[in-house]
């Protein structure tokens, strides 16, 4: 978009956000939204590390089928750690408060977030849920699987499940302060000439995902203190020996942690709209019915909670209701992906890494989105419930396409948080080494599921072996990937080539300040005066890109 400001011919102010000089004091009680969104990454990437390494730990000892690495109390422990840090600590937090804290600001035309103190305040409070929840493996660890289902939770198992929670319960609050920030700043610090169908679908994207974050989080806090005040004041709540229902938790649950799925998977797709259309230098196809969808799908996502509960014992009328309503979730979906498409078709399509991350989202996202229809259908979900078979479609979805997105948005804006360009071979060589593990290791969980092969368990009969080993070979792979990038970005904050204002020739305001952005990311307030991506395909400018 066109805008009107000087402040894209100042190149690279002696006096920007990533000046050290002042000391850790001043990062530490920093109201800047460009360091906060640099905290929040040092901390999201610990958590992932971390998760991850629960994970390598589960697929080493599955690659044999007895429990020759993990006794079954502590596989179940290993696998409630990793659930509740990569959902809670890594999935659900890494784009909006890395990326949206970063680039919202700077989308819009503004100076910072609408309140500063809160969103350093939600740091702090992500910070101390986080320690709260990393005690509990010096406690002895917790047994109950992410979900912490009941009666067993609440009343049965002797593991430190209150600690657990209230680190679930603390860091919630982090998104709720982190969504209210959101959504005042886009509704009142826009930029003059900035319309709502003016946005970047970015933007649009975190504007949903805060809104199912305000309306679904509380729910969740909710049932954490019930399972709680079960477990210490014996309430008859969800314990049927006290008079409670347990499905009555997984109503609770489910009517939270369905549009969780979205919360993670939102803020990707704004990713990827960025990513298609920079790297197609074209304008993206049917823009109002991307930012719609975004939309339609914060509201239907609270509508489908149910199908987590085919099994559970509800009546056929209240499953075909979910199932119908399953299959209608996806439609705004299918219409991101069918406008991706198109906004490809036709383009001149720049194959840089942000750009390959993007069509490996693509990709992954469609086979985890199949799949999802799949488990949708009752007849088909009453055989594949609790199986591998679900394991692999969540983790498409939730692992597989959000972190591609995140990668890639990473990779696009890193020139313009860090100030440096990264080693393209680096990149290309990461996207590609990530996208082949990770589809050995989870197509091969497809396979287990098909078989019949239960999850959560440290033990399985023989003929399950080949495909587990398969997919822990993977898993070595997928670790590689991951950690190539924490290596060559974190090196070129030192040794990387200075990177110019706007390195991809890209449209949007973040692109229009200097790189690292100034304290107050503007001189001059900008003036927008086009639309959304408004690209053209001279050969003269994709040149500039490709060279």
């Amino acid at each position: 978009m066109t805008v009107s400001t000087p402040s894209a011919t100042i190149e690279q102010p002696q006096d920007n956000y990533l000046n050290w000089a002042y000391g850790l004091k001043s990062w530490l009680l920093t109201t800047d939204h460009k360091r906060i969104g640099i905290l929040y990454l040092i901390s999201i990437t610990f958590f992932f590390l971390l998760g991850g390494a629960a994970a390598s730990l589960i697929r080493l000892e599955l690659f044999t089928p007895q429990g020759d690495l993990l006794q079954s109390d502590t596989y179940n422990k290993t696998f409630t750690l990793h659930g509740v840090i990569m959902v809670f600590f890594f999935l659900i937090p890494s784009i909006p408060a890395t990326l949206g804290n970063f680039l919202i600001p700077l989308m819009i035309g503004a100076k910072d977030l609408a309140f500063p103190r809160l969103n350093l305040a939600s740091w702090y409070v992500y910070i101390l849920g986080g320690l709260f929840t990393l005690s509990v493996v010096v406690l002895g660890g917790v047994d109950t699987g992410w979900t912490f289902y009941t009666p067993y939770s609440s009343t049965y198992t002797n593991t430190a499940v209150i600690i657990t929670a209230l680190g679930i319960f603390i860091v919630g609050f982090s998104s709720i302060f982190t969504a209210i920030n959101f959504i005042v700043t886009i509704h009142t610090m826009r930029a003059p000439g900035l319309t709502w169908f003016r946005l970047p679908l970015f933007v649009w994207a975190h504007y949903a995902t805060s809104i199912i974050i305000i309306l679904g989080t509380p729910v969740l806090t909710i049932t954490i203190l019930l399972v709680a005040a079960e477990r210490v004041l014996r309430f008859g709540i969800f314990d049927p020996a006290l008079g409670g229902d347990p499905l009555l938790f997984q109503h609770l649950f489910w009517f939270y942690s369905h549009p969780a799925v979205y919360i993670m998977i939102l803020p990707s797709m704004g990713v990827i709209s960025e990513l298609i259309t920079a790297f197609s230098r074209q304008r993206i196809f049917g823009y109002k019915a991307i930012a719609l969808s975004s939309m339609a799908i914060a509201l239907l996502g609270f509508l489908v909670w149910g199908h987590h509960m085919f099994v559970s014992g509800q009546t056929v009328y209240a499953g075909l209701v979910f199932s119908i309503l399953t299959f209608l979730v996806a439609i705004p979906s299918a219409i991101k992906v069918f406008n991706w498409t198109a906004t490809l078709y036709k383009g001149i399509i720049i194959f840089k890494t942000p750009m390959l991350y993007a069509l490996g989202f693509i990709s992954l996202f469609i086979v985890g989105g199949l799949t999802g229809l799949f488990l949708g259908a009752i007849a088909v979900d009453v055989h594949l419930h609790d199986t591998y078979f679900v394991v692999a479609h969540f983790h498409f979805i939730m692992v597989g396409a959000t972190t591609m997105a995140y990668l890639g948005g990473l990779h696009f804006w890193w020139p313009k948080m860090s100030g440096r360009m990264y080693n393209e071979k680096w990149g290309v060589s990461s996207v590609t080494i990530i996208f082949i593990g990770f589809n050995l290791t989870f197509l091969a969980q497809f396979v287990l599921g098909y078989m019949g092969m239960p999850r959560r368990y440290a033990t399985y009969p023989e003929e399950f072996q080949l495909w587990h080993q398969i997919s822990t070979l993977g898993t070595a792979i997928l670790g590689f990937g991951y950690i190539l990038p924490l290596f060559y970005l974190t090196t070129t904050l030192f040794r990387g080539k200075p990177a110019n204002s706007n390195p991809w020739r890209a449209k949007g305001l973040e692109w229009t300040t200097n790189s690292p952005p100034p304290p107050h990311n503007f001189i001059e307030t900008p003036l927008v005066t086009e639309e959304a991506y408004a690209y053209d395909l001279q050969e003269e400018e994709v040149a500039g890109v490709s060279s």
